[in-house]
């Protein structure tokens, strides 16, 4: 997944519709993607208030939660990362950084809480302000969580907030030679094995860390094997391997199922200014099935009724069934183009811009269904 902005397609009428909301009620929300904020006034106290633009996939709407209030320590910051609907904020100023649930206590009687990190200056890396992705070991309010950061240059380091302000890095504890080819692979935590887990090299294998960071800092190495692989033409195979590829590792939080999903994304020359860039081609699902002899990823086309949503946030899953009008067996997605993958069919249903989103944005973050 390239680093850069995402430029939606032109709205349309006939789809997108501008609604105006507060966020009243106590049960579950959707998961809906962050598309920025609209700065409406500046405060004496340095705080500022803007309005919050969220996409609702469901109704294909861009929904206006108005009039939030953000503390000094946020209005003079910009949002580097995502997981579990938490975000990390960096100052630009004094570098520091904090973690918030901003977007996820929109509620009018929600209470905003702020955790402050170490600053990435302490960091050993010529890309401190270049964040790949962030996960979570738990909510950052628990005493015990662990923030881990990859960063771009495939460096990757691990806080624990509230007992260890430092940073520790343990991506240096990876060979070099697979260091180079894990840039593209995105960090996740598994609940159900309380471990980090990276993907491997073209995802045929993955590295963890558990949570006992000062005893075991090198990562375990798991070798992946592949089951039931898509019959596909030789020229399908051939133009995916010249196609850009990511690999998410998501579990299913309610069942701790785990799915590897592979994106393969086309390369295409623009006549305009911008030069290349690259399209959505296809996805491959594989279910997780760990034996004694080893973990087993058997491909799929059926996950029931699970949605999964990528974007630089940490990937989650959630079952449509407890979000109405989410498409079960689907991926949600943006990064190379903006919308819903069948994994039955392949195909792909893009969404349209909202009126009045921003044409361009960078790292557009879905948030996961919460309480608000």
């Amino acid at each position: 997944m390239s680093r850069r902005f995402i430029k939606l397609s032109p709205w349309s009428h006939a789809l997108i519709h501008k609604k105006r909301f507060r966020l009243f009620s106590s049960s579950f929300t959707t998961p809906y993607l962050l598309l920025g904020t609209t700065l409406k006034n500046n405060l004496p106290d340095g705080s500022d208030v803007r309005d919050v633009l969220l996409f609702d996939p469901t109704k294909e709407e861009m929904l206006t939660v108005p009039n939030i209030t953000f503390p000094e320590e946020l209005a003079g910051s910009r949002q580097i990362g995502s997981a579990r609907g938490w975000g990390i904020f960096s100052n630009d100023h004094d570098r520091s950084l904090c973690i918030s649930d901003l977007y996820s206590s929109l509620g009018p009687k929600s209470t905003l809480t702020m955790i402050p990190l170490p600053s990435l200056v302490a960091v050993h890396s010529n890309q401190t302000n270049a964040v790949w992705n962030v996960a979570m070991s738990s909510s950052p309010s628990d005493q015990d969580c662990l923030v881990a950061i990859k960063l771009l240059d495939r460096q990757l380091s691990l806080c624990r907030p509230h007992s260890d302000m430092r940073w520790t890095n343990v991506g240096e504890m990876l060979a070099e030679n697979n260091l180079q080819k894990l840039e593209n692979s995105t960090l996740m935590y598994s609940k159900r094995e309380r471990k980090f887990y990276l993907p491997g090299p073209g995802g045929n294998s993955l590295y963890s860390w558990d949570l006992h960071l000062k005893k075991n800092k090198v990562p375990n190495f798991h070798e992946l094997m592949f089951r039931d692989l898509p019959e596909l033409d030789d020229s399908e195979w051939k133009l995916l391997g010249w196609c850009c590829r990511t690999e998410h590792l998501v579990e299913l939080a309610s069942s701790g199922e785990r799915f590897l999903v592979k994106w393969y994304a086309q390369r295409f020359f623009s006549s305009s200014h911008e030069g290349s860039n690259y399209t959505t081609r296809r996805f491959m699902v594989f279910r997780e099935k760990k034996l004694t002899e080893g973990r087993y990823m058997h491909y799929t086309e059926d996950i029931g009724d699970v949605c999964i949503f990528i974007s630089m946030s940490e990937a989650f899953c959630v079952e449509a069934s407890s979000c109405p009008g989410l498409k079960p067996n689907s991926i949600y997605f943006i990064g190379h183009g903006f919308g819903i993958y069948n994994i039955a069919d392949t195909r792909i249903h893009h969404f349209q811009a909202p009126e009045g989103a921003p044409t361009s944005f960078k790292d557009p973050y879905w948030l996961p269904p919460s309480r608000i």
